[in-house]
């Protein structure tokens, strides 16, 4: 299995806790789609496998013309071996689903939307800054189903100072009542320089409630369970057969290449990212070359990437995985090193594979981090 990310790295509107800078810059766009083209011509041997899942992500591909997106696509069939059924994804903005644009999405083979709702709540996105209403958030996803559109994910946003025990749980019964059979739940991050990390400094809202988090993604399990939908990776809830089958071969190691500023490739033996500035990306592929840097993975560098994916994951880490790929003598100091683990039930050992318990999962980045080699 083999991948394809696209990034398109222009949002209409800013929101004010995230590092999308390109608000400004659209003029940009026609030359970005055009780049990436012909960085798809440049790296067109960089896999030998059939290609089974695209994405185009980033800021917000959705203000792509239909014209645009269509050469993308038809780019990528001319220098790519598509597998049957490839699982085609395309992030969008509530605001930009309109019917014409999700006919010919669904006319050029996007089978899968990722739609950025955040919040079904008029106060949480206006204080997100986002450009959309509670109203358009609903009818996207209305609309879309009503299209011809029964794969939908969504991504909502817990843990912000507006938001309520029980406010959380409106967000997350209305998705359910929608029946949207994917939800990708993020806590809130303050990321360095944005707005509201100045707003946080300034005292103009209030700072994060570690706490607060902790029990939404804890209630948040709970009703997700209840309602039928796996848990099946820390952020990821899926009704059955539902999964993200993109985002599930990040986790499992699959090789996948990454077009367009910032986006990154994996190869199983490297890693390898674009330079992140648009002028300078465009520049590069005007001049036939792919700007990026990149490294090789030590065993013990893919020993840990693999510690800290799998463990995210409803099935865990293989033990037989690993003395297949990295010998006899890492399985046994795992197994050694997660006891203490699980002794705290936040994991369990299940037909040779290490688990984190609902518990654990809280914990998630912090037990990877504790089972790493440094050698």
């Amino acid at each position: 299995m083999a991948g394809i990310y696209v990034h398109i790295p222009f949002c209409r509107k800013a929101c004010h806790y995230c590092n999308f800078h390109f608000s400004t810059t659209h003029s940009l766009l026609p030359q970005m789609v055009e780049s990436i083209v012909g960085e798809i011509r440049l790296r067109k041997n960089y896999l030998s496998a059939p290609i089974s899942t695209i994405y185009f992500g980033g800021g917000t591909p959705s203000i792509c013309s239909n014209e645009q997106l269509s050469t993308l696509i038809n780019e990528i069939k001319d220098d790519f071996i598509l597998a049957p059924n490839v699982e085609m994804t395309l992030e969008s903005n509530p605001d930009d689903i309109t019917i014409d644009k999700l006919l010919h999405w669904k006319s050029i083979g996007i089978n899968r939307l990722s739609i950025g709702v955040q919040s079904f709540r008029e106060e949480d996105l206006q204080w997100m800054n986002r450009a959309h209403n509670s109203a358009q958030a609903t009818d996207a996803i209305l609309l879309a189903k009503e299209n011809g559109f029964d794969n939908i994910s969504i991504d909502l946003i817990y843990g912000t100072p507006t938001l309520s025990d029980e406010q959380w749980q409106h967000n997350v019964q209305t998705a359910i009542d929608l029946q949207v059979p994917h939800l990708s739940c993020y806590a809130l991050t303050v990321e360095s320089k944005t707005a509201l990390d100045k707003m946080i400094e300034r005292k103009k809202t209030p700072p994060l409630d570690p706490e607060k988090q902790a029990r939404h993604f804890e209630l948040l399990m709970c009703w997700m369970a209840a309602a039928g939908y796996e848990h099946y990776e820390i952020s990821n809830f899926a009704k059955p057969t539902m999964r993200s089958k993109h985002n599930s071969s990040y986790w499992q190691g699959a090789h996948y290449i990454g077009l367009g500023p910032a986006a990154h490739s994996f190869n199983g033996h490297s890693r390898q990212w674009n330079i992140s500035n648009n002028a300078l990306y465009i520049q590069g592929i005007a001049a036939g070359n792919v700007p990026f840097d990149m490294e090789e993975l030590s065993p013990t560098q893919a020993l840990n990437e693999y510690i800290m994916t799998s463990l995210r994951t409803s099935e865990g880490l293989s033990f037989d995985y690993i003395r297949r790929i990295w010998g006899e003598e890492k399985a046994p100091e795992i197994r050694k090193n997660a006891g203490i683990y699980i002794q705290q039930e936040n994991a369990i050992i299940n037909n040779n594979h290490l688990q984190l318990t609902q518990k654990g999962k809280l914990l998630a980045d912090g037990i990877a981090a504790d089972l790493f080699f440094t050698t």
